[in-house]
């Protein structure tokens, strides 16, 4: 009973100290949330190590049942235990020209850009879906999408002065009141998950439903 009333007890403790200092400008109530911080800190570096040892716990587990797409995991541990060795073993791994730094500007940059524009076509995949004037809702989204991608480039200018500005018009009136409006909903979601972790009705973060 013990183990899950205490983990019970310092998660209310903590995210009830942690919503009460911002109105108690006390330096020693700010000087615990500092320390609260390093805490913080120390358990992402241990979440950290725990993810890598997931990932290499799946991967070892691929390339010794013999997966079809197991060459991956080959490379992945190539790289993994490569850039290990150069950030551990090198003195200088954060100077320009290093080893490390060398493997991380041409290989780790130009595969996160390659990820990044293949969402491209990810996107104007979903868009073409998405924009089918088959409702009312539907046409609008097109219309604004269109009007707003031809303000974006120069010939959106070229074909009319006033579809920069109505790009400009939508973003900054319609979308924003949009994206408000979402933000609002989700920091009304975070206080609700937050207050029921808090008060222990939300158990799901100790491992069961109950």
């Amino acid at each position: 009973m013990l183990r899950r009333r205490l983990p019970l007890l310092l998660c209310f403790i903590a995210g009830l100290f942690m919503a009460v200092q911002y109105y108690v400008p006390h330096h020693s109530v700010q000087s615990a949330y500092e320390t609260l911080l390093l805490w913080l800190q120390t358990l992402l570096a241990f979440a950290f190590l725990l993810g890598t040892v997931s990932l290499i716990r799946v991967h070892y587990h691929k390339i010794r049942n013999k997966a079809a797409d197991r060459g991956f995991s080959l490379v992945m541990f190539a790289g993994l235990f490569a850039m290990l060795g150069l950030g551990f073993f090198h003195p200088s791994h954060h100077a320009p020209g290093s080893p490390f730094n060398l493997m991380f500007l041409n290989v780790q940059v130009p595969i996160e850009a390659t990820m990044f524009s293949l969402l491209a076509f990810y996107v104007a995949s979903a868009a073409f879906r998405a924009f089918r004037a088959r409702t009312l809702e539907a046409t609008l989204l097109l219309v604004a999408a269109a009007i707003v991608m031809l303000g974006r480039v120069p010939i959106g200018e070229m074909i009319s002065s006033t579809i920069p500005e109505a790009t400009r018009w939508i973003l900054e009136v319609p979308n924003l009141a949009a994206k408000r409006g979402i933000m609002i909903g989700v920091g009304l979601g975070m206080m609700a998950t937050s207050l029921k972790i808090i008060l222990g009705i939300e158990r799901a973060w100790m491992g069961g439903g109950d």
